[in-house]
């Protein structure tokens, strides 16, 4: 009776350590993100760590891009799973035979048009004549510089190709007057630059071009938001720019089962991703489920109605 009672207990015990193992054993996903300094990447780094916790995969992938046009190019043509976008760069109307979907919104960036302010540059058009960080190419900061400027009429800037960190190196030196940017309030290196060079914000609110007013009748993917006095130095008045939700995307490809649970994982990690930065305290399950014009992937929609949203 004894070797029976031993096999028996063999077989029990393999059988709960089969249990125990994850159901996404053999999983391999890569996640496209941003540059080194950016949130995209510094988020997606620890997603990744999340996910592979959370499911019991080994740990994802995480590509350096240019950001949002690159992500969603790499989705398109499989060599990424997961992607961080903005809205903006998201054209539904070209998307080949691996149709993007949402996992979630995430938080909302901020338009930047950063001066020296000790220039006399007080609106758009005072950047004609001036060399101005425009974003590096295939960028989401690129995209809406040009469509900012088309909207205003503005011509005769030099534009310089710079990611955010060379914007502030080089109008810190003065080789630039004046750069874009897209992020979160306040971008911990552009409030550092404070401290050395006086800055101020352009409000597209009242520039005389009407700008603020084409861009939203023109795209219905962007917002406008108040950015607060003095967030990037003493004495300067609040503004009033455009807004970009970012989303977190994959494709139609992805298995249900998967996105719903790297959706789980996400809410259930938020205060980690905290930690990392202070954008992701934009990230609510209530307002997650507004990803126009991408449709929610099927399985993040199981997790929200598993939350009752």
């Amino acid at each position: 009776m004894r070797v029976p009672a031993l096999v028996l207990a063999l077989l029990t015990a393999a059988a709960v350590l089969t249990g125990c193992q994850s159901s996404f054993a053999g999983l391999r996903l890569t996640v496209a993100t941003g540059n080194i300094d950016g949130v995209y990447y510094q988020i997606g780094s620890q997603l990744a760590g999340i996910w592979a916790d959370q499911l019991g995969i080994a740990k994802p992938k995480v590509l350096r891009t240019a950001g949002s046009p690159a992500n969603i190019q790499q989705l398109h043509d499989g060599s990424a799973d997961i992607g961080f976008s903005s809205a903006d760069a998201i054209d539904t109307s070209e998307q080949g035979p691996r149709k993007l979907r949402a996992l979630a919104r995430i938080y909302d960036d901020y338009i930047q048009v950063v001066v020296r302010a000790d220039l006399p540059i007080r609106d758009l058009a005072d950047l004609a004549g001036r060399r101005v960080g425009v974003g590096v190419p295939n960028s989401q900061v690129q995209l809406v510089t040009n469509r900012i400027l088309t909207a205003a009429g503005v011509h005769g800037i030099t534009p310089v190709g710079l990611n955010l960190n060379d914007s502030i190196s080089e109008l810190h030196a003065g080789k630039i007057d004046a750069f874009f940017w897209s992020g979160g309030l306040p971008t911990p290196s552009i409030a550092t630059l404070a401290g050395s060079v006086p800055l101020r914000l352009l409000d597209l609110g009242t520039d005389p071009s009407g700008v603020l007013h084409t861009m939203l009748a023109k795209y219905s993917v962007y917002g406008t938001a108040l950015v607060p006095a003095a967030t990037y130095g003493a004495g300067n008045a609040s503004v009033t720019t455009l807004t970009v939700p970012n989303f977190l995307l994959v494709t139609d490809r992805m298995p249900n089962d998967v996105a719903e649970a790297l959706v789980k994982a996400l809410f259930d990690a938020t205060g980690k991703l905290v930690g990392v930065n202070a954008a992701a305290l934009g990230i609510d399950v209530h307002s997650a489920i507004y990803t126009q014009p991408v449709p929610l992937h099927p399985g993040a929609e199981q997790y929200y109605r598993s939350a009752k949203l």
